[in-house]
């Protein structure tokens, strides 16, 4: 369940999407095993589209294995309310968690870091995605979910492991996804296929890729995010200007923190098992 990252987006293959869910599915099972995979993702899906859409398909399915990796487009939203993505959140995880479903979670980068932003529009989107990774790690540990880190710079600096609009996983990215999961799935003896290869088919994209995607793709999403994101995002940055001018930006910072320490307190209580952690916070 998820949105494009888990809808494959930048790892296309014979025309369509794969992405780091299918590679996983295919080295979950062993001998005499079989593994039946469905893919409830969709490009664009927020925290709300999760639990009002995706997570209902996914328990009529009763999965053993269920993924759950959302909250970069809530922080591209005007909407985003970090209190909502956090009861969201988890309801979805508790709910997977009570039909036995063991969970795969993730930490994401911030989209103003891939995207190579100005500060002041970077630093509001940066504070948005710090306390959306804080409630994954948070309800990762209550319901003992198998938890990947994929917002530390030795995964967010090598550009060979994303695709042409800088925002998705190239195929070598896709990879490595699973590669890692599988690792932490087998550790609990859940994954008694092969691992998946990391090494890629296809070379990974050239800056002139990058450019075409621009000249292309690029433009529509940018038009999309115009009419969304961008109004708010430019008055989140003039915030941000006026109060380093005034040398009180950290009253930003600490509203954050109490925002999110808000939301902290909606999620459920209880004993969860560690986090699993692996490619470091």
């Amino acid at each position: 369940m998820g949105d494009s990252l888990s809808e494959g987006v930048g790892d296309r293959v014979d025309g369509g999407w794969r992405g780091w869910a299918v590679l996983l599915a295919g080295g979950l099972g062993g001998p005499g095993r079989r593994v039946e995979f469905r893919n409830f993702a969709v490009s664009g899906a927020q925290s709300r589209d999760v639990a009002e859409l995706q997570a209902a398909r996914a328990l009529a399915f009763r999965p053993d294995v269920a993924s759950v990796v959302v909250g970069v487009n809530d922080t591209l939203r005007h909407t985003f309310d970090i209190e909502r993505f956090a009861r969201r959140l988890d309801r979805v995880c508790g709910d997977l968690a009570a039909e036995g479903a063991v969970l795969l979670t993730a930490c994401l980068p911030d989209p103003g870091r891939m995207l190579g932003l100005p500060a002041p529009l970077a630093r509001p989107l940066a504070r948005r995605q710090r306390a959306v990774n804080a409630l994954v790690h948070a309800v990762s540990a209550r319901y003992g979910a198998v938890h990947l880190h994929l917002a530390n710079t030795a995964w967010t600096d090598d550009r060979t492991l994303w695709s042409a609009d800088r925002l998705h996983p190239g195929e070598r990215g896709h990879r490595v996804i699973a590669a890692r999961f599988h690792a932490l799935l087998a550790d609990r003896g859940l994954a008694q296929g092969a691992p998946p290869s990391t090494a890629p088919d296809r070379p990974p994209p050239s800056r002139a890729d990058a450019l075409l995607w621009l000249a292309t793709a690029g433009t529509g999403w940018v038009a999309r995010r115009c009419r969304d994101l961008l109004p708010q995002l430019l008055a989140l940055a003039g915030s941000e200007l006026r109060h380093r001018a005034a040398g009180t930006d950290a009253l930003l910072d600490r509203r954050a923190a109490h925002s999110l320490a808000a939301a902290l307190a909606v999620v459920s209580p209880g004993p969860g098992t560690p986090v699993t952690p692996t490619m470091g916070a």
